[in-house]
């Protein structure tokens, strides 16, 4: 019998960590499954200490689903670490690669040297097999066409789409939600979709919208049929029947269907928290469809699972007094806890509070800083509370030209109270005021150029984020 450090002749801890794996044998393969499961379902508690333990014997696949984890939070502070711990493993796991990629294209602010880092990680990981690539890839190239000017995205979507990626159809469509033109190609959305949904489930929303903007009452009712039927067998995760649920819930896209929206969403609630604070949300709109007390409820369980939208809610409840009687200290402290999660609607709501004195005393600061965060984060109404902020002189000396500014920039979302406001303001401003009021209205406009680029990235890629399966990780141990 040959000696027993012959059968190792690595090194002494590579050689534990083996030994550690072998001995965890198939028991350490329902784990890695068991966190998988957890997280389609939402339950990233369970999924967070299982995907840990295998992380710290040095999986690769658990890291990267930690990672996933922290990304899914859409936290600031968590995307950083997600980005730090997927570099980590992208040394030794084309999963790595392909998240980070991913991560990169919606980086907010990102620079061009991560741009491109993006695209070379991607192309690398759909040549090592991943999936969910080109679908970044044609974000990257829709939203930051100035980095890739040698690249027109139209052409090299009609490429893959030549070369047979399953992808490629689904990467047409988010062309055009980009471009605006989605309403002009329904037809187009449908047939693509319909021939991509058994790879490609964010064609679920795809469908629902364009059955709703349709108002084709059968083919909705047929395809939620699909779409329950494919949750019930584990082919589509919870997050993807709660977007559906909410396209059926959305009053912009034509009639609505709240009973249905309910109905989905009261049978993935117990397996999807997010969906508690989506059912909650459904109450708010709909009123007749339950009481305060079970939307209060559900709220609750949104906060026992940490989603920010729950906050959110609530603290709009309290600042609002709707269903719940006005109290704006529990309103603060609900919207700082979303806006602290990264709820860029929190941040308006707090700017109200502060600009309108409802703490005791107007806070001027503190309502530009919140106002302006949430302008910036895409809140169509807070540039209109800038421009009353700055026009009204409640604890800040009247500045007509800022005012003019963000009177100017409400216009992107009219109301007759904000023409109003501008037409007023227009008849203030000396010459003076009005050449510094246009310098300032076109830097803050090319700032929120940027960072709308990368909003839409993230809106995206969120999405879509669901459609990579994730099969190959749980045999990989």
């Amino acid at each position: 019998m040959p000696p027993l450090q012959g059968l190792c002749p690595r090194p002494f801890t590579w050689c534990t960590l083996a030994l550690a794996v072998t001995l965890a044998g198939c028991a350490g393969l329902p784990d890695q499954r068991l966190a998988n499961e957890a997280l389609k379902r939402g339950d990233t508690a369970l999924a967070e200490r299982n995907y840990q333990a295998l992380a710290n014997l040095g999986y690769s696949d658990a890291q990267v689903g930690l990672a996933d984890i922290k990304v899914a939070t859409g936290n600031p502070a968590q995307l950083e670490q997600a980005e730090a711990t997927y570099r980590a493993a992208a040394a030794t796991s084309p999963r790595a690669q392909a998240r980070l990629g991913r991560l990169l294209v919606a980086k907010p602010g990102s620079t061009q040297a991560e741009r491109e880092e993006a695209q070379t990680l991607l192309k690398l990981a759909a040549r090592q097999g991943q999936g969910n690539t080109l679908i970044p890839l044609a974000m990257l190239y829709l939203v930051y066409p100035q980095s890739f000017p040698g690249i027109n995205a139209q052409k090299q979507i009609d490429q893959w789409r030549a070369d047979g990626y399953p992808e490629a159809g689904v990467a047409q469509v988010l062309l055009y939600r980009t471009q605006g033109t989605y309403d002009q190609h329904l037809d187009e959305v449908e047939q693509l979709c319909k021939a991509a949904l058994a790879t490609a489930d964010s064609c679920y929303v795809e469908l629902a919208t364009v059955y709703q903007k349709r108002g084709q009452a059968e083919q909705q009712a047929a395809l939620l049929k699909q779409l329950k039927s494919a949750y019930a067998r584990g082919a589509v995760p919870g997050t993807r029947v709660d977007s559906v649920a909410r396209v059926l819930a959305d009053r912009s896209l034509g009639q609505t269907d709240e009973k249905a929206a309910q109905a989905l969403l009261e049978h993935i609630a117990p397996a999807n928290p997010a969906s508690w604070v989506s059912l909650a949300q459904l109450l708010y709109d709909f009123p007749e469809l339950g009481d305060t007390d079970p939307m209060l409820a559900y709220l609750e369980k949104g906060r026992d699972a940490q989603q920010p939208r729950a906050d959110l809610l609530l603290g709009r409840l309290y600042y609002e007094g709707n269903r719940v009687p006005a109290d704006a200290a529990k309103a603060e402290q609900h919207l700082q806890a979303a806006a602290e999660a990264g709820e860029p609607s929190a941040r308006y709501y707090l700017g109200q509070l502060y600009r309108r004195g409802y703490l005791g005393n107007v806070e001027p600061q503190k309502a530009l800083d919140n106002l302006l965060a949430a302008a910036r984060g895409g809140q169509n109404s807070a540039d209109y509370a800038l421009a009353q902020l700055f026009s009204e002189g409640h604890g800040v000396r009247p500045q007509p030209a800022d005012a003019w500014v963000f009177a100017q920039l409400a216009q992107a979302n009219p109301t007759p109270q904000a023409a109003e406001l501008l037409q007023q303001l227009d008849q203030q401003l000396t010459p003076e005021q009005r050449d510094q009021a246009q310098h300032t209205l076109a830097q803050e406009t090319q700032a929120r150029s940027a960072m709308a680029q990368g909003a839409n990235s993230i809106l995206a890629l969120q999405a879509l984020q669901g459609d990579e399966q994730d099969e190959d990780a749980e045999d990989s141990l």
